[in-house]
């Protein structure tokens, strides 16, 4: 099949061992009725594809039953590890780390339910790892509960299990003031952070939010290039128009790829493959 027939939001990829594997948010439960778990698309070119292969399905009294958002998948220590959303049964909305031998699956729940602070609705968590190979959480705190979206970050133990200390603020949506609109009135939107580091030691964070040309992929810089120093929005964007929740990767040839779902409409939204040309920051290549 091609990326237009895969129905999914939030698209992720996995480059391993000569093969792609796209992960997502099944379309037809990103919002309404009950979510019963993620899959997987293959591919040795970003062209062709093959699936859905289920690779996590709701086990018999799970304490979530909707809101499945955003699985990404990361090989850490010879093991698989998915980084996903979910509400429970209580209102609570937070993202959990599962683990599986291959990215095939299956994965099963690592963590204790939420990584992220369980008083607070967050979504999106990401996975950082530093200079020091220390394993890190960064997430969205729902505009939702506070209005104006922030994006966060907290350490994780080594093992991914937990997270340790208290989460810190990285910034707010709205200090994206070039660009971002507000959401029903008074609402500002983070979503989606993904972080790489490019050759020249710089690290990148990508987001999105909403904006005057529709759902869009932002990027933000850090002072001194790690997750700890203050982030600042660029007021440039990637993409400007009605796409957004993406990540960037390098494919086989080491061309680097965004990839992020298109249009933000649901029932319509698909994997969209965009390549970027890197000189002194991302644009896409003309």
């Amino acid at each position: 099949m091609k990326v237009e027939e895969i129905k999914i939001r939030d698209p992720f990829v996995l480059l391993w061992q000569d093969t792609y594997y796209l992960y997502g948010t099944r379309s037809e439960t990103a919002f309404y009725g009950q979510a019963y778990g993620f899959d997987v698309y293959t591919s040795k070119d970003l062209v062709n594809w093959e699936g859905p292969f289920e690779v996590f399905h709701r086990p018999e009294n799970f304490w979530s039953e909707k809101s499945y958002w955003a699985p990404e998948v990361y090989e850490y220590r010879d093991a698989f590890y998915m980084f996903a959303t979910f509400a429970d049964k209580k209102k609570g909305l937070g993202t959990a780390v599962l683990k599986a031998e291959s990215p095939m699956g299956p994965f099963r729940m690592w963590s204790d339910g939420y990584v992220t602070p369980k008083a607070w609705r967050c979504l999106d968590g990401t996975l950082y790892i530093d200079k020091e190979n220390h394993p890190y959480m960064v997430f969205c705190h729902e505009w939702r509960q506070i209005h104006d979206g922030t994006i966060c970050v907290v350490r994780l133990t080594e093992d991914l299990k937990c997270s340790i200390g208290e989460p810190k603020e990285l910034f707010h949506a709205s200090s994206a003031k070039a660009f971002v609109k507000k959401y029903f009135f008074r609402n500002y939107i983070t979503d989606g952070p993904f972080l790489i580091r490019t050759d020249d030691d710089v690290l990148h964070m990508l987001w999105s939010t909403s904006a005057k040309t529709g759902y869009v992929e932002a990027l933000a810089h850090s002072d001194n290039q790690e997750i700890n120093g203050n982030w600042r929005v660029d007021e440039r964007l990637l993409y400007d128009h009605d796409g957004g929740h993406g990540m960037i990767f390098r494919d086989k040839e080491g061309r680097y790829q965004l990839t992020l779902h298109y249009p933000n409409t649901f029932g319509k939204e698909h994997p969209k493959f965009l390549e970027l040309v890197y000189e002194n920051g991302f644009r896409m290549k003309k």
